[in-house]
């Protein structure tokens, strides 16, 4: 090869990504996110119903979530390995259609315990969308790209948990609650066609994984010891805890509590997650600046604050709804800052088992979540404060992880500056483009590249994995050879 560098290519074979390309990419991995969290909040605003109509109390009802969350959970598990063996298009049809077939039956159930069961079918298949897509930005990303795409699939996918509380409460204007899983039935198909015609094959054979379940389970060990991976897999689920108590305690909090309609209840829940989409968007153009462990600490810090004044406000009656809406958006906010940035650096040094160690990243979210949500319910829905107390605790813990487990000073690899990559590139490639350097110096430094040493990494380099430059290095080899 030349002394010329070039760009480094993506899993497709591109050696630049064109816009179209990048954003048919983020539809389609946003479609396919989408369906999990449509499926856990569609239903919503129907909860008081469904107590009525199965002669269910609000415990079991709030149970069916559960067991959407533990299916979410399990499901991760199995297809993320899966998806590592035969590649990430298979799984994502089997289960899509599965989610279609479970739809079905959740729309003709004739009792709550009946509903439980297939809502854990439900969540189960629905997890494939959440995990293969994350699995596909590792295969054609690392480091800051990974982390730029993932804030912008945030964008899509933030949409999906705003609007479902809306969209249930505006097709129960059409039909009764049956009616909601009747259209999760048709969104899956829909999917379905999305993966046949949108999605092309990301793992080549060559990097794909085979041995068995005792592979597999080989596999989940060697992460689990890994104890960056760990605290930043309890992070990510204590914080998705955090959101979930709200999803679980918000339609008894705003409806029986604060009186809301289901349709004003779902402008209320509209309105406040949409903290977590600005925040995924700034969190794209923050990264250039801030380590994104930092911003991650940050934000968890922001999150638990903002969490025990809502306590006080519940406790007190203080601000009325106010006192209860306004935190809960600065708590989503913060959300919206942990969901991209998590995966990407517990992901970064897991190339070829990316579909599994999401596996074990969505099933931390949901198995958390799926404890924390029944706890609402038990400890009543008459006031706000079970859920806030829910809240604040699941934030404090989330700090607890970052700081005395994941310790974001111990997090290396991911710098702001020059581009982030989880891995070492490939010996004949070499990227070069640094975007938005903090210090025009470095800026300077970096393009006085000799272009022959462009993968030796000086000591005294302040980037890490930058070249030294000619000129200083030739300097000093002259001085100390005059020395000796």
């Amino acid at each position: 090869m030349s002394a010329r560098t070039r760009a480094m290519p993506d899993a497709d074979g591109d050696t630049g990504l064109s816009r179209s390309t990048m954003i048919r990419r983020i539809l389609v991995l946003g479609a396919l996110t989408a369906l999990g969290p449509l499926t856990i909040d569609l239903y919503l605003p129907a909860f008081p119903d469904i107590a009525g109509d199965l002669s269910a109390t609000e415990a079991q009802v709030q149970l069916t979530l559960t067991g959407t969350l533990l299916g979410f959970a399990i499901g991760q598990l199995i297809l993320g390995p899966w998806s590592d063996a035969v590649g990430r298009r298979r799984p994502l049809i089997a289960a899509t259609l599965i989610h279609v077939v479970a739809s079905l039956l959740c729309a003709v159930a004739p009792t709550i315990e009946v509903l439980g069961v297939f809502r854990v079918l439900q969540g189960m298949a629905a997890a494939a969308g959440a995990v293969v897509s994350m699995a596909v930005v590792r295969d054609l990303y690392t480091g800051l790209p990974a982390i730029r795409l993932l804030s912008r699939l945030m964008l899509v996918t933030g949409v999906a948990p705003v609007l479902a509380p809306t969209l249930g409460g505006q097709v129960l204007q059409f039909t009764d609650w049956r009616g909601v899983f009747w259209v999760l039935a048709a969104l899956g198909l829909g999917l379905v066609a999305v993966v046949i015609f949108g999605l092309h094959e990301t793992l080549p054979e060559d990097r794909r994984r085979s041995g068995g379940v005792a592979a597999t389970l080989r596999t989940y060990g060697s992460i689990l010891r890994e104890r960056t991976f760990v605290g930043l897999m309890l992070t990510g689920g204590l914080m998705m805890a955090a959101l979930f108590g709200y999803i679980a305690g918000s339609s008894f909090v705003f409806q029986d509590v604060f009186g809301l309609s289901e349709q004003a209840y779902g402008i209320v829940f509209g309105v406040n997650s949409l903290g977590l989409i600005i925040a995924t968007q700034l969190n794209a153009r923050l990264v250039r600046r801030v380590r994104p462990q930092w911003i991650l600490s940050g934000a968890l810090v922001v999150a638990s604050v903002a969490a025990a004044l809502m306590v006080a406000f519940a406790a007190t009656g203080a601000l009325g709804i106010y006192g209860i809406a306004v935190p809960l958006f600065v708590i989503l906010t913060t959300v919206g800052f942990t969901m991209p940035n998590i995966p990407v650096l517990a992901l970064a040094g897991h190339s070829r088992s990316a579909g599994t160690a999401a596996a074990l990243l969505g099933a931390m979210n949901f198995v958390v979540g799926a404890v924390s949500a029944p706890l609402v319910g038990a400890f009543g829905t008459g006031s706000a404060v079970p859920m806030a107390g829910v809240i604040l605790a699941m934030s404090v813990l989330a700090v607890a992880a970052m700081f005395l487990v994941a310790r974001p000073k111990h997090i290396s690899g991911l710098e702001p500056d020059p581009p982030i990559t989880g891995e070492t590139p490939p010996p004949a490639v070499v990227e070069t483009h640094v975007p938005e350097p903090a210090a025009t110096g470095r800026r300077r430094a970096l393009a006085r590249l000799a272009p022959g040493r462009a993968h030796r990494p000086a000591a005294h380099d302040s980037v890490p994995g930058a070249a030294r430059p000619a000129t200083m290095g030739g300097r000093r080899e002259r001085r100390q050879r005059s020395r000796s």
